[in-house]
């Protein structure tokens, strides 16, 4: 296999019952859209007490059963906002960290070195992130994960990718490696795999090869580059 192959998607999730939250960024096969994916598993009770829910151009996680909540400050947060001509999409918070960093003039990368992975011993869950820049048509992106330096949690290691887009390529990057106890930290370059042209192929593809008993939603979002227009697709295990 060429480094220059694209994955197949669909293999990456069904082989792996815990990738965690995954982004994937790209451009569409046509070369037509950028495209965005997002998407959040759960193991604990709290964790999988979670729908996505649209506000705009903006994605907000609340909790399906208020009551249930445990602890909101890891679980409760927007992973898709706008500013300007961005895309931003993280698993965190740190969404408004980035959000709030450009209308500071900072860059992507200088907005996160403001913050490190979660504080969720012993997993020191990574927090990955993603930002969009559309200009003339076309778009860049960029993609960032902030993990553990060690197993104790004493030091955060960062690391950021640039992609000039290419039609059909997308990147994947999420939180663990797969599923344990505790859960490895994802390890490596973002995965290069296959983007459709169709938005609904991709998104049906995504969530029907996410483990069953571990998915809680996922958010697809195709934007035009000749017009600006979106089209998004959601999905909640929640209803």
């Amino acid at each position: 296999m060429s480094i220059y192959d694209n994955a197949s998607l669909a293999t990456l999730l069904s082989e792996n019952t815990y990738p965690g939250h995954g982004i994937v960024i790209g451009k569409s096969e046509d070369g037509k859209s950028a495209v965005i994916a997002y998407f959040i598993m759960g193991r604990s009770e709290n964790s999988r007490n979670r729908v996505f829910i649209e506000n705009g151009s903006e994605v907000i996680i609340h909790p399906f059963d208020a009551s249930k909540v445990e602890d909101p400050s890891l679980i409760i947060y927007s992973p898709i906002r706008k500013y300007e001509n961005r895309l931003i999409v993280t698993n965190g918070d740190q969404t408004d960290t980035v959000y709030e960093g450009l209308k500071a003039g900072k860059t992507f990368e200088a907005a996160l070195e403001t913050r490190a992975f979660e504080p969720d011993a012993p997993n020191f869950t990574p927090r990955i992130s993603g930002m969009l820049t559309f200009a003339n048509g076309n778009f860049t992106y960029k993609m960032s994960i902030l993990k553990s330096a060690d197993a104790e949690g004493t030091a955060c290691n960062r690391f950021a990718f640039t992609y000039a887009p290419i039609a059909g390529v997308g990147h994947f990057l999420h939180t663990y490696n797969c599923d344990g106890n505790p859960i490895p930290t994802f390890t490596g370059e973002p995965e290069r795999v296959a983007i459709p042209s169709d938005i609904d192929a991709f998104a049906d593809m995504i969530w029907a090869n996410l483990n069953e008993q571990n998915k809680i939603s996922l958010y697809v979002r195709y934007t035009d580059l000749a017009t600006g227009a979106e089209t998004n697709r959601m999905f909640n295990k929640n209803k």
